[in-house]
């Protein structure tokens, strides 16, 4: 029997994910949840139900209910998480995979991880929690993503890098094979990445360079 699926934010991203279930087939989305838009209201015909606060009800009328954080922001995301969880504390969480993914067998994927149309993950490389791998992203053999850190579109890594918790890499970037990027660091999009990256720090350029420092939280989308 097909998994049921409630996708918390209905924006852009929340559009990709939709086309992920829908493609990959693994799950039926209910709907959406969204505290800043009425219900009703809809994204590529799926209804906003309500906010997180309706979750009892949900899955009181779906049981083994999935939830899917369709939220860019990493911190943003985490928040949200923890909001849900503090209302349910058994909250199952889906990952969305697009077939086009190319995964190697041997890599290890954690709950609430999206990763997009033609991203490519090497061998022995672990996803944190609630990550994002962005369309035609890719990382080499013995790579590994802390919890709530993403990369965006184009990315490209070599082999043996570690991307921190809370960490973002931008858009077109690229990662020297062994680099080490801090937590709740930021990679400007397009850098070339030669050094490790301290945390709590903005780099960019070519080759990427440290720029200023930043707290956790900070806006970076």
């Amino acid at each position: 029997m097909k998994k049921e699926v409630v996708i918390i934010g209905s924006s852009g991203h929340a559009k990709v994910i939709i086309d992920i279930f829908e493609k990959s087939g693994s799950h039926d989305i209910v709907g959406l949840l969204d505290a800043y838009r009425k219900p009703g209201e809809e994204t590529l015909s799926y209804p906003v139900l309500g906010d997180e606060n309706i979750l009892p009800q949900l899955i009181s009328e779906h049981p083994g209910l999935e939830l899917f954080i369709a939220i860019g922001d990493n911190w943003i995301r985490k928040q949200v998480v923890q909001k849900i969880n503090s209302i349910i504390p058994s909250s199952l969480y889906a990952i969305a995979i697009h077939p086009s993914a190319q995964i190697a067998k041997s890599v290890s994927i954690a709950t609430g991880t999206a990763i997009m149309a033609g991203t490519a993950i090497n061998s022995a490389s672990a996803i944190g929690a609630f990550s994002i791998l962005n369309t035609h992203s890719s990382l080499d053999h013995d790579c590994t993503m802390g919890d709530f850190s993403s990369i965006a579109p184009g990315v490209t890594t070599g082999g043996n890098v570690h991307i921190g918790s809370f960490s973002a890499v931008g858009i077109g970037a690229t990662l020297k094979h062994g680099i080490s990027i801090g937590q709740n660091t930021i990679i400007g999009a397009g850098s070339i990445v030669m050094k490790n990256c301290s945390d709590d720090a903005v780099f960019y350029g070519s080759p990427a360079k440290f720029i200023r420092s930043r707290n956790l939280g900070d806006k970076y989308l």
